[in-house]
């Protein structure tokens, strides 16, 4: 035979093959020495890194648009973070950082609410409420609008919490709007545009309680009292009220479809290639195909929701007890009616939590990298910068624009909450600004960063639940998140100057 075999098969065949392996060898040749370089050059001392530290931040964007990589841009850039904080002891503490953002309690936390709601998906499909909402939701819907239209309400029925909402919302809605050749992008961002930004108007969310106690923890509110102090700011979420408004007017098409939206929703319509390429990997349903029942029960549907929802509520907004009794609940509904049996349903809880492990992966190594640079000083370097142009008036703005920047790049979600709060009111007692307005500001530029992230939770898991490749569900969704904070930054400004 003259066919020539790849090196233990390990190499691939063809000359195109061959050329890709060596570009992609050379390429990360590269990466490495630029590494060794930068190790070599920044000062030892973390406190003195300035600029400097902005550098990870950078090259994961660089990474991220060049390559399309998500997993990969955020593992090397939390490395060049450690090697510039550690040097070339950068492995123990690199360990070490793995560990504390494993066993952090909030990373438990999601790792239980969302592989039980991943269980409590797989569930719902598996008994046929899935099916059924689908059936009931077809009779009400009879065009393309008119389902968009749907998937917005019911994101903003499902309010509790942002998890709750983007994975019940996504993997509901996804067969239906299958119907009329959605792109999954435009499902995806009408999805994630009706989770975090709803959530932080809504004074019973997770979001509201938790803004809520760092409110007490910082001294803005007295104790009990912290839901009282965010109520007054829900009028100053402005980008959450602009994000959720801008949806209906997109689906009606008073705002025209524009950015790369336009090609996804042209794909979608004339291709008939609804997912992009590479959507397989994140999509939760994504694993062996579910069988539709003979009659499928709406009731199995709505009841497992509403009790989600109602026992979420009943335990002071605890997500994790919600799911644990939601999960329990179902046991006792699907059981009796000889949907399935006990063993089918354990099984089946298992592979609900087997198909969010890759998005919460995904989670991880963002909430590393977000770590990292939090040591590495870059978001104290970025505050301590825009003090410079804190002024009564600008501030809102400033505090917008610089956090919510801050959050695109760091992803760090909830995080920032916790680092900008505790700074951004005092600063404002300080220069004689309201500090209403700017934990108004501070809330709308969390929601912001985290929906325009290409590695954020709000992120991963809304493309996770519609079945879409999350790079490409971050570049469709961005212009919409540009054009949100447009808005938002021009009434901060009105907000400022005219001492609304």
């Amino acid at each position: 035979m003259s066919e020539t075999i790849g090196i233990s098969g390990l190499l691939p065949d063809s000359d195109v093959g061959r050329r890709q392996v060596n570009k992609t060898i050379i390429e990360y040749t590269f990466l490495a020495i630029a590494f060794l370089v930068i190790t070599l050059l920044v000062p030892d001392d973390e406190t003195t890194f300035g600029i400097l530290a902005a550098l990870p931040a950078v090259f994961l964007l660089s990474f991220i648009f060049y390559t399309k990589r998500i997993l990969e841009g955020l593992t090397l850039a939390s490395l060049l973070a450690f090697l510039m904080a550690h040097k070339l002891d950068f492995f123990t503490p690199m360990s070490d950082t793995l560990t504390e953002v494993l066993t952090d309690s909030n990373t438990q936390w999601l790792f239980i609410v969302c592989g039980l709601m991943g269980s409590i998906i797989a569930l719902v499909e598996r008994a046929g409420g899935a099916a059924a909402f689908g059936d009931w939701v077809s009779k009400r819907a009879k065009t393309k609008k008119s389902t968009l239209m749907w998937t917005w309400l019911l994101g903003i029925v499902i309010f509790i919490d942002d998890y709750l909402n983007s994975l019940t919302v996504g993997s509901c809605m996804a067969p239906i709007t299958d119907k009329y050749k959605v792109s999954r992008e435009k499902l995806a961002y009408i999805v994630d545009s009706t989770a975090a930004p709803v959530c932080v108007l809504i004074p019973i969310s997770t979001w509201a309680v938790y803004i809520a106690s760092l409110l007490e923890q910082a001294g803005a509110a007295p104790a009990g009292e912290g839901i009282k102090f965010f109520i007054q700011t829900i009028p100053y979420n402005i980008y959450g009220w602009v994000a959720v408004l801008i949806v209906p007017l997109v689906i009606l098409e008073i705002i025209p479809v524009f950015g790369p939206m336009k090609e996804a929703d042209r794909r979608a319509k004339e291709d008939g290639i609804l997912a992009p390429p590479g959507s397989e990997k994140i999509d939760i349903h994504s694993g062996e195909p579910v069988p539709k029942p003979k009659n499928p029960r709406i009731f199995n549907f709505f009841l497992p929701i509403a009790f989600l929802i109602c026992s979420t509520i009943y335990f002071d907004i605890d997500m994790q007890l919600g799911v644990l009794s939601t999960v329990g609940f179902m046991f006792l509904l699907y059981i009796p009616q000889g949907l399935m049996g006990p063993e089918d349903f354990f099984d089946t809880c298992i592979s609900g939590i087997k198909q969010m492990l890759f998005p919460l992966l995904m989670v991880v190594l963002a909430l590393t990298f977000a770590n990292v640079n939090e040591k590495i000083g870059f978001l104290a370097y970025v505050i301590d910068t825009a003090k410079v142009y804190m002024t009564p008036a600008l501030l809102p703005f400033v505090v917008f624009i610089v956090l919510g920047i801050t959050e695109f790049i760091m992803g760090l979600s909830w995080g920032m909450y916790a680092i900008a709060v505790p700074v951004v009111i005092p600063l404002a007692i300080a220069v004689g600004a309201d500090p209403v307005v700017a934990i108004g500001a501070v809330c709308s530029a969390g929601v912001w960063g985290s929906h325009i992230c290409f590695y954020s939770d709000a992120t991963i898991l809304s493309s996770a639940a519609t079945g879409c490749d999350n790079y490409r569900h971050a570049l469709t969704q961005m212009p919409y998140g540009f054009l949100g904070a447009a808005i938002t930054s021009i009434v901060f400004l009105i907000i400022g100057y005219m001492g609304l």
